[in-house]
């Protein structure tokens, strides 16, 4: 083997065994539709104190995990995004109306006077509430308790006040609120080491606010030392998270002044960082709102999670038999590194930490199909250059495969990218999640394809058995593809108005449909509710809908899904109302499971509208811009007609058939794009090589050529991602056929608009361009200020 192949072969072996390990040690971490929950978006809202902004989002978010904590949902995960939302995702709660009251309330912390020791029965029997680190004579605050356990305690109201446990438990008799949290401008924990204190928590209050401090302080230290009424308590949310008594020192109706105020104790230091943390949270309370909530029942992810094996078994043997055949031995060397390709990518998923949702499965399971379009390449451009130099070996046309098919393969990739890139960053919730796996198995294919597979080939090409069996090697012999079209003198670009005629006559029939069908938008667009059930006894759609017009919702929109569940569809109802509505079909229908529920607030779904164009013209720009970077304007131009062409088709065909357009379908169309983008990408590469070489050459005779060399490659990809798409559509049940569906169509019309779309517009407008053919391109070969060419390292130089 040769310096390059071993290194190549070494690096191989090392990634491979990590995954190996990685996938053997670690567990993917599922997202709430994989296994079932409730995810929820919450819109923080200005209050009359307080601004929604970075900071009193995140003291709004530690309060919510303090609430949520309360209700023991098993791994909670709350997130802040942006500047005023708080994303909070609770695994295993299917009913989410306890977790929405629960954080639906605003935070509420105030300041009062201790009257004196409650009556023992007034605390509700078998209160749990800690009782550890301080004493009741500790000096001069007795916050034993951590200010964030989760157990909270309703107080009786007592003369206008509140009856709460301290937090030893004891029962406190509370004045009415002398000062709320909105006054507080600030809590910090310090550890004071020169007077021994410890850690300690100072306060700062606004102006008036202060005043109001002082003036409570100072009728609390008119009391005796250790008695009760000597005290001042902080309660947030009606519990007591901090009651100290005021210093010996401070005189009666003296007080503290705001700045000196310092609560001290045995604290922590992280009971001191939470104490101030919950006071100053309190000090900016945020109403917030519900704009989004989805649930997903745990036998809909686990039925999707099988789906999705089944559909990537079946479509992954499926593409490496197709290849197999197409390519023999090295197809089926391809085949092994397409395994993994698997491997890799999903060890890198797991490794990274990356949360996989429905979507991003999808997306996993389409990059198998994608990731033999590089292999596609290479094998294509080595079967052309054996049959243009017959005497060279296999390993030389091999290497030149792989030479000539880079700059083709490492554009259609960045394509790719781009489309991921945009699904992240302009993409929500699960479709994130496919922008990210979508990015990673375009890295991963690369890697297969260009490092293991070419080791493997590489190493095969040594063998004398398979230079002497042609037909073993598979780019020895030419493709059935292409010894049919190279027999028959097609032109295809002799007339490429007319193809443009055909393509516009597609685009009005796409746009006829949006207008006179028009464009389904689910919920997640429009706002609204779905939500799906399962029940017991089969119910019927239009008693179903009867049913509930009779419970009051005439405006609900009933279908099927599935095996015989129902799809509802209703305006903005809150989860009592959804309670309701599924009684209403319990009634009728037996035990009624919810088996999907999505809720999105209208302003959302504006946004989430006006993004989804956003992100359509953002990705039209984007690829204009670096397909204007490495080809020529023309080129460029007609590539994104041909993408406008695929888009406005996609759309039409979804309004033709009654489709919902929502998130997914925006995910499946972004993919679309780069996948068009990519076909587009390889035909004109080879029309810009094909030209420098032959400058005097029409460009319409220069592009009937780069047509017909790269046909057979655009076929054989497109039929690797097809077989995965239909093992999608037909075993990806109803969560994944319409995403299936949306990139078939997009594929199908992709391949065809990068030939007969992109080409003929870009040869229309060469035409009237006036820039010169691309230049050719100095062989790698050949050094600067030299005549001699590089000999092939292959090459021994004998010669006959």
């Amino acid at each position: 083997m040769t310096r390059a192949t071993t290194v190549r072969a070494v690096l191989a072996a090392a990634v491979l065994l990590v995954s190996v390990f990685i996938t053997l040690t670690m567990s993917p971490r599922l997202g709430l539709d994989l296994q079932g929950g409730t995810r929820m978006v919450l819109q923080a809202k200005d209050s009359d104190t307080a601004k929604a902004d970075r900071e009193s989002t995140e003291h709004t978010l530690e309060v919510l995990r303090r609430r949520i904590d309360s209700l023991g949902v098993t791994e909670p995960t709350l997130t802040r995004s942006g500047e005023d939302r708080i994303i909070v995702e609770l695994p295993d709660v299917q009913d989410p109306r306890k977790a929405a009251e629960v954080i639906g309330k605003t935070a509420q912390l105030s300041f009062h006077a201790v009257q004196g020791p409650g009556t023992p029965d007034e605390p509700k029997p078998g209160d749990k509430d800690a009782q550890d680190g301080k004493k009741p004579g500790d000096k001069d605050a007795q916050d034993g308790k951590k200010p964030g356990d989760k157990s909270t305690q309703d107080g009786k109201k007592s003369d206008g006040g509140l009856t709460l446990p301290d937090e030893q438990g004891r029962p406190l008799a509370l004045g009415p609120s002398r000062l709320s949290g909105a006054g507080v401008k600030d809590a910090t924990a310090a550890f004071d080491g020169q007077q021994g204190a410890g850690w300690t928590v100072s306060l700062d209050f606004h102006k008036k606010a202060g005043r109001d401090w002082t003036e409570l302080t100072g009728e609390a230290a008119c009391h005796p030392a250790q008695d009760d009424r000597r005290r001042v308590a902080i309660v947030l949310d009606e519990r007591i998270i901090s009651s100290p008594q005021v210093s010996p020192s401070v005189g009666c109706g003296v007080g503290l002044p705001s700045g000196s105020t310092q609560i001290t104790g045995s604290f922590s230091a992280d009971e001191a960082r939470e104490l101030a943390l919950l006071i100053k949270g309190g000090a900016l309370p945020l109403p917030v709102e519900i704009v989004e909530q989805r649930t997903v029942g745990p036998t809909l992810g686990a039925a999707a999670i099988d789906a999705s094996a089944r559909a990537a078994l079946i479509g992954a043997a499926a593409t490496a038999l197709f290849i197999t055949i197409v390519y023999r031995l090295f197809g089926a060397l391809a085949a092994a590194a397409l395994a993994a390709y698997g491997l890799i990518s999903y060890a890198a998923l797991v490794g990274l930490g990356v949360t996989l949702t429905l979507p991003g499965l999808a997306g996993f399971v389409l990059a198998i199909g994608m990731a033999v379009d590089a292999n596609v390449l290479v094998f294509e451009r080595a079967r052309e250059e054996h049959a243009q130099h017959p005497g060279r070996t296999l390993r030389s046309s091999l290497t030149a495969g792989f030479r000539n098919a880079w700059s083709a393969v490492a554009d259609s990739n960045v394509t790719t990218l781009i489309a991921a890139g945009l699904l992240f960053f302009l993409g929500s919730g699960p479709v994130k999640g496919f922008g990210v796996t979508l990015a990673i198995g375009v890295i991963a294919s690369m890697f297969s394809a260009l490092v293991i597979a070419r080791a493997l080939t590489e190493i095969a090409a040594r063998s004398r058995f398979v230079n002497d069996y042609r037909g073993v090697n598979g780019i020895a012999t030419p493709g059935r593809v292409r010894t049919w079209l190279s027999r028959r003198d097609f032109r295809p670009m002799r007339y490429p108005r007319r193809w443009l005629l055909v393509s516009t006559a597609l685009v009005a029939v796409a746009v006829l449909g949006i207008v006179v069908r028009g464009v389904n938008l689910g919920v997640e667009f429009t706002g609204g509710r779905l939500v799906e059930y399962s029940t017991s006894k089969p119910v019927d759609v239009e008693r179903a809908r009867t049913v509930l017009a009779d419970a009051g919702f005439g405006d609900a929109e009933v279908t099927t899904a599935g095996a015989g569940d129902l799809s509802v569809r209703t305006g903005k109802i809150d989860n009592d109302q959804e309670h309701a509505l599924r009684s209403a079909l319990a009634a009728e229908g037996g035990e009624t499971t919810k088996v999907r529920d999505e809720l999105i607030g209208p302003s959302l779904g504006d946004e989430l509208r006006r993004n989804a164009l956003i992100a359509l013209g953002i990705a039209v720009l984007v690829q204009l811009a670096y397909l204007a970077v490495r080809f020529r304007w023309t080129f460029a131009v007609g590539s994104v007609v041909a993408l406008v062409h695929d888009v406005i088709i996609l759309v039409g065909a979804f309004a033709w058939l009654g489709r919902t357009v929502d998130g997914i379908f925006l995910a499946a169309l972004l993919t679309v794009i780069g996948y068009s983008v990519n076909d587009s990408v390889v035909v004109f590469d080879r029309v810009r090589e094909l030209w420098a070489k032959a400058r005097r050459v029409p460009v319409a005779t220069i592009a009937d050529r780069a047509i017909l060399q790269t046909v057979p490659r655009t076929v054989n990809t497109g039929m690797g991602a097809l077989f995965i798409l239909v093992a999608l559509a037909v075993l990806g049940g109803d969560s994944l056929a319409d995403f299936a569906l949306a990139l078939l169509i997009g594929i199908c019309v992709g391949t065809y608009s990068s030939v007969l779309t992109a080409v003929p517009a870009a040869l229309v407008l060469e035409r009237s361009s006036k820039a010169p053919p691309p230049a050719r391109k100095r062989s790698p070969g050949r050094k600067s200020g030299t005549g001699r060419a590089r000999r092939d390292p292959l090459d021994n130089g004998a010669r006959v």
